[in-house]
């Protein structure tokens, strides 16, 4: 049975392929060759992508990550389609599902909603059921720098606390909005925040969310 990893794999491969090398994404400063080749060396150069966690990486990853930025634009994306390379621990079901769920949505929307035309996407339940769950693990980590308390909000009544603080700016939307707001795409995601207006205003504008 196909897992939500391997079908956003798989519409991350679609979208980034139907877009072409030099379409714009919503991570800044990124096209989305730039977006293929971080997901591509996520998942195949572990030694490089430490370097989004550690600061004396960075530089090896930002040279490993040009080199594959360099490759034939088709092949980045067929790499990523294919998925991990056999010995990757990411070809086990459950780390695929632990690790790239969230990954792959959000870097899905980071392509469709950089289009002037965008349309939300409707989600099943059961997928926005995994999102929340992913959600609730990781919100204080995404939310620890936050300017303000921050409370996240699914329309069933669901709530996390992402950062403990006052004031409180309360973020109600579906859990995939909210996982997008809590990346740092607070102008992507269609949300609704309620709290003081400088409050609301900070958060809507932090460049503090997400890892």
């Amino acid at each position: 049975m196909s897992t939500h990893a391997k079908r956003e794999r798989l519409l991350l491969a679609d979208l980034l392929e139907a877009a072409g090398p030099d379409a714009p994404t919503l991570c800044e400063g990124w096209r989305t060759r730039d977006l293929a080749a971080h997901v591509v060396v996520r998942e195949r150069r572990p030694d490089a992508a430490a370097g989004t966690l550690v600061p004396l990486l960075k530089d090896r990853l930002d040279r490993v990550q040009a080199e594959f930025a360099a490759k034939p634009y088709e092949e980045l994306v067929q790499l990523l389609r294919s998925g991990p390379p056999r010995l990757s621990p990411f070809t086990i079901k459950q780390v695929d599902e632990g690790a790239n769920i969230v990954e792959f949505y959000v870097h899905a929307e980071d392509v469709r909603r950089a289009q002037p035309d965008w349309t939300a996407r409707p989600l099943d339940p059961v997928f926005a059921d995994a999102l929340w769950s992913r959600l609730e693990k990781s919100a204080r980590l995404l939310g620890r720098k936050a300017p303000v308390g921050l409370v996240l909000r699914r329309p069933d009544g669901q709530t996390v606390v992402a950062h403990r603080g006052v004031p409180v700016v309360t973020v109600s939307g579906e859990p995939g909005e909210l996982i997008m707001f809590l990346f740092g795409r607070q102008d992507a995601a269609k949300v609704a925040l309620d709290g003081e207006p400088d409050a609301v205003a900070k958060l809507h504008t932090t460049k503090q969310l997400g890892l």
